[in-house]
């Protein structure tokens, strides 16, 4: 085929060019893509934890005001294990009353499982003594933007 004067098309260069500078770009927006990602995460988590952690205290206040009876005397008003957030237990006016629908999910491990320590363990404790569930962790190893590891929120 003959080429009509005056038409145009796109060089084998032009081409190259164009792919290179969407490569660079895209190079420069993939850092802020998963510093995004990573900051959405410790959102999520901060909201589990948060959930957690305020069934337990809610679970202690019933028990210290004797709205029901904890299942083992010897556990400080603490519950012994997260599915009893869950299963709930039975009021004196044999209610159930529940504190969590569901165990959330970890959103960096994406199980619904998290370290324990009870009250009698040592706050740094990274081992459950399986007397009751005083606070929860992460069980992940990752490190968090600000540098610290988030096993230790």
């Amino acid at each position: 085929m003959k080429a009509v004067k005056g038409q145009s098309g796109i060089t084998y260069i032009e081409i190259l060019i164009v792919v290179g500078i969407v490569s660079v770009l895209s190079l420069v927006a993939l850092p802020s893509i998963r510093l995004a990602l990573q900051r959405q995460d410790e959102v999520e988590l901060r909201r589990a934890l948060r959930e957690i952690r305020t069934a337990l205290d809610e679970y202690k206040k019933g028990a210290d005001q004797k709205i029901f009876e904890p299942e083992e005397e010897d556990s400080y008003g603490y519950p012994p294990d997260l599915e009893t957030l869950v299963k709930g237990v039975e009021t004196k006016e044999k209610k159930k009353l529940r504190f969590l629908r569901r165990i959330p999910v970890d959103p960096l491990t994406g199980k619904a499982e998290w370290g324990m320590r009870s009250y009698q363990d040592k706050p740094d404790s990274k081992r459950w003594g399986g007397e009751n569930v005083y606070d929860v962790y992460s069980l992940s190893e990752r490190k968090a933007i600000d540098g610290s590891r988030y096993r230790d929120w």
